[in-house]
């Protein structure tokens, strides 16, 4: 496919891939991928109304947990129509403004996710550490407080290298590698300096989703040599299980964030297919299973649902 060079911002555009060597498959992938993403709005909802509705529920670690699912629940949504609308045959290309709003969300909505897990990370520390000021230390309050905090880091501090995207100059071949628009996709497709959104994305990313990562591995420690101090062994694993569920978002949240990463940077040798493989689970997987690992894992939300759907029946 050849694409001419468009300097024109006004009215530019940029042809998203897709899945690239399956076009005559793409009937066969809507079926999947819808599944998978009303799954990603079923199974996020389902948690939020559990969480509203069950008094029980109505705690610190639970709010965090909210503030997750409806996190993940927006950045399913953030790449709903694209995703969707090219394995219907609906949607071609993305014009510059949308594909910078989009990216705006994508990436903000990562970020939030991380700050989250870490919020969440200090609710177990707290929990098992430091039991008898629990209450006192994570009120309703300071729980607002830190999810303000966090939708400030994560959604102000990407302002200035995405409002740059806008006045860049892209004269290299319009075709985005995925199915929606990264940041880092973007800059490859640049012919202005970009330099200060290369150097601003590294610095934010260590700030942030190293940092988080870092700080949550610092807690965990902290927790396991609590807990090992503990002498009943049941009181010990009962200690650990509740910390189950977390360390598993950790861990399908940062995953494909870093194998994303390493792709972008160092596999550009790669098939285009393993970028659109990497950037497909980097979206949808925390989303999906998310959801799954805490109505798994946390009794209270697993026995509301079980309870909910025996009285439907």
């Amino acid at each position: 496919m050849s694409v001419q060079p468009d300097s024109k911002i006004s009215n530019f555009t940029f042809l998203l891939m897709g899945f690239p060597g399956l076009e005559g498959k793409y009937p066969w992938l809507s079926i999947p991928f819808s599944c998978i993403y009303a799954m990603v709005l079923s199974g996020n909802c389902l948690v939020l109304h559990v969480i509203w509705t069950e008094l029980s529920l109505h705690q610190s670690m639970f709010y965090l947990l909210a503030m997750l699912d409806l996190t993940d629940l927006c950045l399913g949504l953030s790449t709903l129509h694209t995703v969707l609308g090219i394995l219907w045959g609906l949607v071609q290309e993305i014009g510059l403004d949308a594909c910078i709003a989009q990216t705006y969300f994508i990436h903000g909505l990562s970020l939030t996710e991380s700050g989250i897990l870490l919020a969440m990370a200090f609710d177990r520390f707290t929990a098992i550490c430091n039991p008898l000021r629990y209450a006192s230390i994570l009120t309703y309050t300071r729980i607002i407080n830190i999810g303000v905090a966090i939708l400030g880091r994560s959604f102000l501090f990407i302002v200035a290298p995405i409002i740059r995207l806008k006045f860049f100059h892209y004269c290299r071949r319009r075709i985005l590698s995925h199915s929606f628009c990264l940041h880092q996709d973007l800059l490859r497709l640049a012919c202005s300096d970009i330099r200060f959104n290369s150097f601003y994305a590294l610095a934010l990313v260590i700030c942030t989703l190293f940092l988080d990562s870092v700080l949550i591995l610092i807690s965990y420690i902290l927790i396991l040599h609590s807990v090992l101090s503990i002498a009943s062994h049941m009181e010990r694993l009962k200690s650990l299980q509740t910390c189950v569920s977390h360390v598993g978002a950790v861990l399908v949240s940062y995953i494909p964030i870093i194998g994303l990463t390493m792709v972008h940077r160092f596999g550009k040798h790669l098939s285009p297919v393993v970028h659109v493989l990497m950037g497909n689970i980097y979206i949808i997987f925390p989303p999906l299973k998310n959801p799954i690992i805490y109505g798994v894992k946390t009794q209270q939300i697993r026995g509301r649902i079980q309870r909910w759907f025996t009285k439907q029946n």
